[in-house]
Order: structure tokens, then C-alpha cells, then sequence
């Protein structure tokens, strides 16, 4: 766990609530309230910001966990905790950009987990080669979702090979969510080269690709290119990519969408919130 002396408050009291939620499953506001030892009104604004990170659900009388609870061992290991925070800002931004009832690809890298967990509760189609990601959408009554079928890579916990490939021949997605381990001048790249065999059939299946990468992916290569900046349509990355990148980007003819800081925001919304009249609370 983070020390709390390197945290606000209330990220602090949030991952509290986060590790009540996991444990339970699924918690009244009441019971929280008393184990917070906070107000209602509180316990409310946090878990509407858990939710908005798709790591809740919240119900008449309280809220349920959501993806969150999931075990996923190939994110977990050596986590770099401030790139991690980059990956879920980028998440949190993309999930902007689907609507519901879109029929989306998504591959097998821990941005897109990330921005599957954001998505959990929505009407979507989801197509995915990624185990942690299908686990995440199975129990999901909202989700129509496709599993690619192939080899599985332990490590990555994602589905690759030639019947992937063959099985995303015949379909075809609104928008296709892919990582990558590289951004440069010659166009992106990831590091495993079935890997970008796949991720190439999930572009041609796609009717618009979105690559998900954070600042520190820019100005470098990797094994394989998987294409070049004119294959792809949108770019969502942190806010810390610099101005010469935001530049190319936008002259590669690319949409470039920034994702904001999500702790100031927190502290904004909770400065607002201690100012707010005490009877302007919402509703559960």
C-alpha cells in the first residue's frame, strides 16, 4: 500500500474504501459511513470517483464491486506505481470515447485492461484476445462478449497466432483499442511479433484505431513495427507528453486526446465539496 504521507486525503480514504468493497463484495452506505467515520454526503463523492474508475458499481442502499476484485498476476508483478497512474488516467480518458452499444476490439495490454475496467457495467460488444479481459466481462449481463480463439501466452495471459488472426477476418468492431510498446517517427511498435501480427488483423476489422500509450512510450522502437502513423486515427496519452510530440501528432493528421490529472481533479472536487451547502447531496 501507498504511505498515506505521500497521499491526499481522500485517496487515502478511497483506497480504504476500495479495499472494504473487495473484501465484502457488497456494502450498504450505512455500514460504510460507520466504518469511515466520515458523512454520508463523503461516503457518496468517493464512491461516485470509484465508479467513475470502473472499480464499483453503485446500487439502492449501496455498492458492489466490479473488475477490480480480479486477479491479474500479468499486471501485478514489478507495477511502477506513477506509470501505472499515467495508464489509468489514459483509461479513464478513452473510456470517454465510447458509447454505448459500440461494438469495440479490445487487445491484451494493461492500458486496455484498464480501460475495460472503466467500461464494466455499460451496454457494449466487446471483443477481446485477452483472458484477464474476457474474466473481467464474464459475468457482465450487459456485455455481449467474443474471446478470440488460439495459442495463449501464460506470461501476457492473450490469445495469439493464425486462428486469432483467421477468427478477427470475419468480424468487424466500431473501434479498436490497442497498446503499444513504442511510438517514433517511422510509426508504432510493440515488442512481440505475433503479438503485432494480431494487433495488425484487429486494425484491418476496425473501422477506427485508438492507440493507447503513455508519454514515456514516445521516441522509441521496439522489435516489430506494427504500422505506420497513417493507420491509425486517435492517439490518447498522459498530459505530460511534451510539446514537440503533441506537434507531431497533430501533423501526422491524428487526433490527439490528453488524459487529465485525476488527483487534482480529486482535490478540486473536494475543495468544491466542502464549500457546497450541506443539502445538496445526491441521490444514490
Amino acid at each position: 500500500m501507498i504511505p498515506a504521507n505521500h497521499l491526499n486525503g481522500s485517496i487515502v480514504r478511497r483506497a480504504k474504501l476500495r479495499e472494504l468493497i473487495r473484501e465484502h463484495g457488497f456494502v450498504s452506505i450505512p455500514d460504510l459511513k460507520d466504518a469511515m467515520d466520515v458523512s454520508e454526503s463523503t461516503i457518496r463523492r468517493d464512491l461516485e470517483a470509484l465508479e467513475d474508475l470502473g472499480e464499483a458499481k453503485r446500487t439502492h442502499g449501496g455498492v458492489f464491486a466490479t473488475g477490480a476484485t480480479i486477479a491479474t498476476p500479468q499486471f501485478d508483478s514489478n507495477r511502477n506505481l506513477d506509470q501505472w497512474e499515467k495508464k489509468r488516467r489514459i483509461a479513464a480518458e478513452a473510456a470517454t470515447l465510447v458509447e454505448d452499444h459500440d461494438t469495440l476490439l479490445l487487445d491484451g495490454g494493461s492500458t486496455t485492461y484498464e480501460l475495460a475496467r472503466r467500461l464494466s457495467g455499460r451496454p457494449l460488444q466487446i471483443v477481446t484476445n485477452s483472458l484477464p479481459v474476457a474474466t473481467l466481462f464474464s459475468s457482465s449481463d450487459c456485455v455481449d462478449l467474443i474471446l478470440l480463439g488460439g495459442t495463449l501466452n501464460h506470461r501476457t495471459g492473450v490469445i495469439l497466432g493464425s486462428y486469432a488472426v483467421q477468427m478477427l477476418q470475419s468480424l468487424n468492431v466500431q473501434k479498436a483499442f490497442l497498446s503499444a510498446a513504442g511510438i517514433n517517427s517511422k510509426g508504432f511498435f510493440n515488442s512481440n511479433m505475433l503479438m503485432v501480427e494480431t494487433q495488425r488483423a484487429m486494425m484491418q476489422c476496425a473501422d477506427q484505431t485508438i492507440v493507447l500509450a503513455d508519454s514515456s512510450k514516445f521516441g522509441r522502437s521496439s522489435l516489430t513495427r506494427l504500422c505506420e502513423w497513417s493507420q491509425v486515427q486517435t492517439v490518447v496519452a498522459d498530459n505530460e507528453l511534451s510539446d514537440d510530440w503533441q506537434m507531431t501528432v497533430h501533423k501526422a493528421g491524428l487526433q490527439l486526446v490528453l488524459a487529465r490529472d485525476e488527483s487534482k481533479q480529486a482535490d478540486a472536487m473536494e475543495s468544491t465539496a466542502l464549500n457546497a451547502p450541506t443539502h445538496c447531496e445526491v441521490a444514490l
